[in-house]
């Protein structure tokens, strides 16, 4: 029996490469993301060869014993599209770069096949992005939306899954209607690259309780449409050029401000808030439609769309949205296309590299810093002292957030510490932190969403009780994105419970171990790295804790 590797690579996933590892039986046993290696944010035209190497040496096997190499995209269906020229009838496709599939294989992974091939296969990318969602949830049916900048030839899909049966795709909306591609107009508009639409979603909440500058999408009962037409063909540049003609035509020309001066700038959130709306709009509309058009009442969301926290937390429950909604997640969803897991169970975040005991020792030995056995009690002290800490403990998280594993973890008492570890981080001041608590208070400090809290996808709304005793953590729209921790074996469990203990709130900033422009840390290197440059005063390693300055 074999394994299958599933990816996401360039050409035309050309950001966040991935790689995924599922067994024989469909378990998942390493999702990485080639950033993570590479340091190089997004891993922006890369393919995945670390991230490959990096599951095959986290499962413990030999690259020849992958039998498949499933891809998060249809190559052959993009080709004629593209205009790279025709398919050639003998083979599975023909990318430009390659003389064909088995080279293929061998320099985009890089894996050191000779004879046998592994057999390739192609996913749709919202197929795959699909699969991730739904066979992530352990739900026995669901409805599944995606939504992102573009698919192969789309720009949301709605399917309807049952493990009993293949997922289904029963609609597809055009390019040309995209929310990703008018999302990202907005960003590039206001000065954000396309990669920064968390940071324009938070600066979209300035206006929340402002009315709607400009509308975005024209809605009827077949149901929505851009504010212009465009042909059926058109891509990414025509579309988003698009977009900018006419925010510029109804009163905002291209901003240029400040970015630590943007929440004051009317026209920026004004555009921003125009933006978040029309999304919201359309995505809650999807989202009722998915459910009718499937008779579901469970809703499963993929897609890069379905990182925006602001829209989720306005679906009605119930939700699921994995911790790899992104294009990262396809690599996993394209090898259960593959290998559907036969056991019903819940996603873990945690399948990335892992740090050694041993590792920790020596890395911790190299910087000389002087380290103590972690003890929960003195961490939870040195937090309610207003000391700014990390935590680097068992295997990475998959996905954009920091889920306690690769963390900056502060007192949430005060915006001063808030505004303190944005400085350090050279975040915007304006921007918002995340909290962590524990799931017995997720009731006091906000409005319970049990899946998106999980994985710290989905806002919700703060009780007074969040404002009194954690203001750092509470948006300016009066929302916050949770993180909720139910395992008590998770070094974080035990620092909050700790912390109730000696009469701080159990609840933390939990924002992620990175610097600017950088992904998050991956190993203890990189981890001590990354807590010098932040200026972090002191760093939980496994099971020690690490102190950095003088506290």
């Amino acid at each position: 029996m074999s394994w299958t590797l599933g990816i996401n690579t360039p050409p035309l996933g050309w950001h966040d490469p991935s790689a995924a590892l599922v067994d024989p039986e469909g378990k998942v046993v390493a999702l990485v993301e080639e950033e993570r290696l590479s340091r190089k944010k997004h891993g922006l035209n890369r393919y995945p060869i670390q991230a490959a190497r990096e599951c095959i040496r986290i499962a413990g096997i030999s690259p020849h014993e992958i039998g498949v190499v499933a891809v998060g995209w249809d190559f052959p269906r993009h080709w004629p599209r593209r205009d790279r020229g025709e398919l050639n009838p003998g083979l599975p496709g023909r990318l430009w770069e390659f003389d064909d599939w088995k080279t293929f294989v061998d320099e985009c992974l890089e894996l050191g096949y000779q004879q046998r091939q592994p057999d390739l296969i192609f996913v749709p990318h919202h197929v795959a992005h699909a699969y991730c969602a739904f066979y992530a949830s352990a739900w026995e049916s669901a409805a599944v939306l995606v939504i992102d900048g573009n698919g192969d030839d789309e720009s949301a899909s709605i399917f309807v899954a049952n493990r009993d049966r293949r997922i289904r795709r029963l609609d597809r909306i055009p390019v040309t209607h995209s929310l990703g591609y008018m999302y990202d107009a907005m960003c590039s508009h206001i000065g954000f690259s396309f990669l920064e639409a968390g940071k324009a979603m938070g600066l979209a909440a300035y206006g929340r309780e402002q009315p709607v500058r400009l509308p975005i999408f024209t809605h009827t009962q077949e149901g929505f449409s851009p504010p212009f037409s465009l042909p059926t063909n058109s891509e990414y540049d025509v579309i988003v050029g698009a977009w900018r003609s006419y925010f510029e035509q109804n009163g905002f020309p291209k901003i240029t401000v400040d970015p630590e001066r943007l929440h004051v700038s009317e026209d920026a959130v004004g555009l921003a808030w125009s933006a978040q709306a029309g999304l919201e709009e359309v995505v809650i509309n999807l989202a009722s439609k998915a459910r009718l058009m499937t008779g579901e009442t469970n809703l499963c969301l993929a897609g890069g769309v379905a990182l925006n926290c602001s829209a989720n937390g306005l679906i009605q429950e119930p939700v699921f949205i994995p911790p790899v909604p992104h294009d990262a997640g396809i690599a996993l969803g394209a090898a259960w296309y593959a290998v559907p897991p036969k056991a019903n169970a819940l996603l873990s975040p945690y399948l990335g590299t892992d740090i050694s005991a041993s590792e920790t020792e020596y890395e911790i030995r190299k910087v000389s810093y002087p380290k103590e056995v972690f003890d929960p009690k003195k961490a939870a002290c040195l937090i309610a002292g207003g000391k700014i800490g990390g935590i680097v403990f068992g295997r990475a998280e998959a996905g954009p957030r920091a889920l306690g594993h690769r963390s900056i973890i502060a007192s949430p008492r005060s915006v001063r510490i808030r505004d303190q570890v944005n400085e350090r981080k050279s975040r915007e001041k304006w921007r918002p932190l995340s909290p962590v608590s524990l799931e017995g208070f997720s009731n006091r400090y906000w409005e319970q969403s049990i899946h998106l809290h999980r994985y710290m996808i989905g806002a919700s709304r703060v009780t007074e009780d969040c404002r009194r005793h954690a203001p750092a953590v509470v948006h300016v729209d009066g929302t916050a994105r949770p993180f909720v921790i139910s395992d008590k074996s998770e070094p974080l469990h035990a620092l909050l419970s700790e912390l109730e203990a000696i009469g701080h709130p159990p609840i933390l900033i939990n924002t992620s171990l990175n610097n600017r422009g950088e992904p998050i840390v991956n190993c203890v290197s990189d981890a001590l790295k990354c807590a010098k440059s932040v200026g972090l005063d002191f760093l939980i390693i496994g099971d020690y804790l690490v102190k950095l300055k003088s506290c």
